[in-house]
């Protein structure tokens, strides 16, 4: 007899709605692994995971390009191979380097529009029976409506951050116009969860100005006024209308990159520094990715200390 369905609707959150799938999925489709997985335009990373075999955690992730999913999304493999070693399409994949996979299903996620998100994935180090193949149709439908309740979630978090940012107006620092301390603290937190749930990639980029006590001292605290503005107007022209700059206090200054991997963010870096040579605005920056098991705060000191890196090395260089 067919296992009863788990009950999800499209009022649930993303991530509730995929633990009770993996749950499910876990009991009455015994493989070793079932996870949720999300594309972020790089890597597979886990959002969640049940794993009794491989030891593979919510947050870890490898390389998209090294993955079965990727070649099962391109239509040139299965969706499900109870027995990977009878599918050629599957020969050579990077991942089974690391993992000793014998069976694998792999069925995409998609947003609304019908790209891809990411992938309700299956694995085992044994091959399984062919009878695992007649699990698509139950597969498709529980990744269908993770779809759908995927749209749901995302329609619901855009309209809460239209409203939050209107409601951190009251949170502005009065020199720059930017967010203060209190209104980035806001935004860490209202972020927070939804990172968690949907996988997206960010950046967080501190930025400590080098010589304002020392304009302070020795032009005038007027001067020292002009150096934090010009700083916050390159700032923020660099960044998108949907990131989040603020202005911790003093000379120091954050910015949280929404939807940027580590790669766009350097680029970004690089042209914040560049810009800043050209008004001859000395500062000294650090960046870090956000990842599931950090955190924002995790990112933050990562940032931090990255930034105190480069403040170090910038002082040396200049003796």
């Amino acid at each position: 007899m067919a296992p009863e369905l788990p009950t999800i609707s499209t009022l649930m959150n993303f991530d509730e709605a995929s633990r009770i799938v993996v749950d499910f999925l876990k009991a009455h489709v015994p493989l070793g692994y079932w996870a949720v997985t999300r594309f972020d335009g790089e890597r597979q990373l886990y959002l969640e995971v049940r794993d009794d075999v491989y030891g593979l955690e919510a947050g870890e992730s490898h390389p998209w390009g090294g993955s079965f999913c990727v070649r099962m999304v391109a239509g040139d493999a299965p969706r499900i191979a109870a027995d990977v070693s009878a599918e050629p399409a599957y020969d050579g994949v990077p991942v089974a380097d690391q993992l000793d996979i014998g069976a694998y299903v792999g069925i995409p996620i998609t947003y609304g529009d019908g790209t891809l998100f990411g992938t309700l994935c299956g694995l085992d180090p044994d091959a399984q029976p062919q009878a695992l193949v007649e699990q698509r149709p139950l597969l498709e439908l529980l990744t269908n409506l993770l779809s759908m309740i995927l749209a749901s979630d995302l329609a619901r978090t855009e309209e809460e951050r239209r409203r939050e940012r209107a409601e951190m107006a009251a949170d502005t620092d009065i020199l720059t116009g930017l967010l203060n301390r209190r209104g980035w603290e806001r935004a860490l937190h209202a972020e927070e969860g939804r990172y968690r749930r949907f996988g997206d990639p960010a950046v967080v980029i501190l930025v400590d100005l080098d010589h304002l006590k020392e304009t302070n001292d020795t032009i005038g605290h007027a001067a020292g006024d002009v150096l934090i503005q010009s700083a916050a107007q390159v700032i923020e022209s660099l960044m998108r209308p949907y990131d989040y700059v603020a202005r911790l206090g003093g000379d120091e200054f954050a910015v949280l990159a929404t939807d940027t991997n580590m790669a766009d963010a350097d680029a970004i870096v690089e042209r914040i520094r560049t810009v800043f040579h050209d008004v001859d605005v000395a500062a000294s920056i650090g960046h870090a990715p956000y990842t599931i098991a950090g955190g924002f705060a995790g990112a933050v000191a990562r940032a931090d200390r990255a930034m105190y890196e480069d403040k170090r090395r910038r002082r040396a260089s200049d003796t």
